[in-house]
């Protein structure tokens, strides 16, 4: 490829790090808008390379992988938080536009970080404290946020690296079973229910965003979103917002940001994490928005002028786990019984490509519409129950 081939294809290419399900969905969604997109992604059997016009095959802070996507693109995003901060930041050095910006990738990557800009922005968290060596489990107060949840600092997802604890002595124990590694203490609130907020910012410094969610989780996974939230007052709602939009300002962020928040039982709302990306609870807008989440992350990242989402649709979501592929006591995988739930009424399947279920992995996800809420929610449970999931 020539130098005027390379500035040519770069005018048109954008550049996505990481290879999941998020980035897939964005591919599809530039290259509807005419976009071409590479992925910079070691994993060669990736959801989002499949569906790419080019893909890197390397660590995300690879030098070479980094200096080609240089010469590629004009614009990069990530599609998890999980990315080398540093990566990015080298990325924008250079004069590529980077959405989201690696300050803001780097506070939520670290939940400590990430409770220092909730508080710094004013919006209310979990009572909370730091772990991060020993002399810190005797810390005064420590005893007043039992019982508490543990949580890494770092790297903890759907549930993943965190332990729930009742004492001093199970928490030195859980800190130990961690690996000592850094970590914060969250005192454990009377929960009545758990909503996500998903906002876009432009560089001029306009946001919007999509409806509230109202989230199920079990075993510390998403599985179900209902939009409209039904249980959740507009004064809620409309606090959920603020804060969310107050966060992005704080971070100067430009791009997609999930805030995902606690509704106590209380009425009270509490901020839990932020992702600095498309988020799972976002998914229903495919089928439900006139613009989805991914939409709004091409809009952010090409600096397209933002206008606010509608949702045309009420709709349920429900996440397709790789245990639906399995019947008690197989060993090995079969198809789920997808005729029976298509043939339901304003269902929309999304599977994401990936090479092979397993048990406890995000396989895909379904989107229930209707003419209201109800509707919506009655026939996604005819659908769960078709496949196999739990009532919700």
């Amino acid at each position: 490829m020539s130098a005027n081939d390379n500035r040519a294809a770069a005018a048109v290419m954008l550049g996505v790090l990481g290879g999941g399900q998020l980035g897939r969905m964005f591919v599809h969604a530039a290259q509807a808008h005419g976009f071409r997109v590479v992925v910079l992604e070691p994993d060669v059997h990736s959801p989002a390379a499949a569906a790419a016009d080019a893909h890197l095959a390397s660590p995300y802070d690879d030098a070479d992988a980094l200096a080609e996507l240089r010469s590629l693109c004009f614009a990069v995003t990530t599609e998890f938080e999980n990315v080398p901060a540093q990566a990015l930041g080298e990325l924008s050095a250079t004069g590529l536009v980077v959405s989201p910006p690696a300050a803001a990738v780097q506070v939520c990557q670290h939940r400590a970080r990430e409770k220092q800009c909730f508080v710094a922005a004013g919006v209310p968290c979990a009572p909370h404290a730091l772990i991060s060596c020993a002399s810190d489990l005797d810390q005064p107060g420590l005893a007043a946020l039992l019982p508490g949840i543990l949580k890494t600092a770092t790297l903890g997802y759907d549930g993943k690296g965190q332990a729930t604890v009742s004492t001093l002595v199970e928490l030195a124990a859980a800190w130990a079973a961690m690996g000592q590694v850094e970590c914060v203490l969250e005192q454990k609130l009377p929960l009545a229910f758990e909503i996500s907020v998903v906002v876009a910012r432009g560089r001029d410094g306009a946001v919007v965003h999509l409806p509230v969610q109202q989230n199920l989780h079990r075993q510390g996974v998403l599985a179900v979103t209902l939009v409209p939230a039904p249980d959740v007052p507009a004064a809620t709602a409309d606090l959920a917002v603020a804060c969310a939009t107050s966060l992005a300002q704080a971070l100067d962020y430009v791009g997609v940001l999930c805030v995902e928040f606690f509704v106590l039982a209380d009425g009270r709302l509490v901020a839990n994490e932020m992702a600095p990306r498309p988020h799972n609870s976002g998914h229903y807008s495919l089928d439900a928005c006139d613009q989805s989440q991914f939409d709004l992350q091409l809009r952010t990242l090409v600096g397209w002028p933002l206008s606010a989402p509608h949702q045309h649709s009420p709709a349920v979501m429900l996440n397709l786990m790789g245990d639906l592929w399995f019947s008690a006591g197989d060993a090995s995988p079969r198809s789920p019984d997808w005729p029976a739930v298509l043939a339901l009424p304003g269902v929309h399947l999304h599977l994401y490509g990936k090479a092979e279920a397993r048990r406890g992995r995000k396989m895909g996800h379904l989107t229930v519409t209707g003419a209201s809420l109800a509707r919506a929610r009655d026939t996604a449970a005819r659908a769960a129950a078709a496949l196999g999931i739990a009532a919700f």
